[in-house]
């Protein structure tokens, strides 16, 4: 997996390429809780790229929301029809904000 970040203002933009999964998934926590700073106000994660989640991705995500309840808020771009049906099917759709 690539990925690829940004920070405007209070705004860190990770693209996600490639595949989330049992592999990758610590690097992408490794990122987030790097990156995840205090002054963090909005997480834009853009999933354009992404091939397929698994449950180890799904985790990540979660855990970067409930940090991101507490500090601001998180973005889910541009995800196509598969990982889509994942959140949906796992009820993602209700937790996460979905763009």
């Amino acid at each position: 997996m690539t990925i690829t970040k940004s920070t405007e203002n209070a705004v860190l933009t990770l693209e996600l390429e490639g595949r989330l999964d049992t592999n990758t998934a610590p690097e992408l926590e490794k990122e987030i809780s790097t990156d995840l700073t205090d002054d963090v106000q909005t997480l834009i994660l853009d999933l354009k790229e992404l091939e397929y989640i698994s449950s180890a991705g799904l985790r990540v995500l979660l855990a970067a929301q409930k940090k991101m309840n507490k500090q601001g808020n998180m973005v889910i771009k541009n995800v196509n029809d598969m990982i889509m049906d994942v959140f949906q099917v796992t009820g993602f759709v209700d937790i996460l904000t979905i763009e």
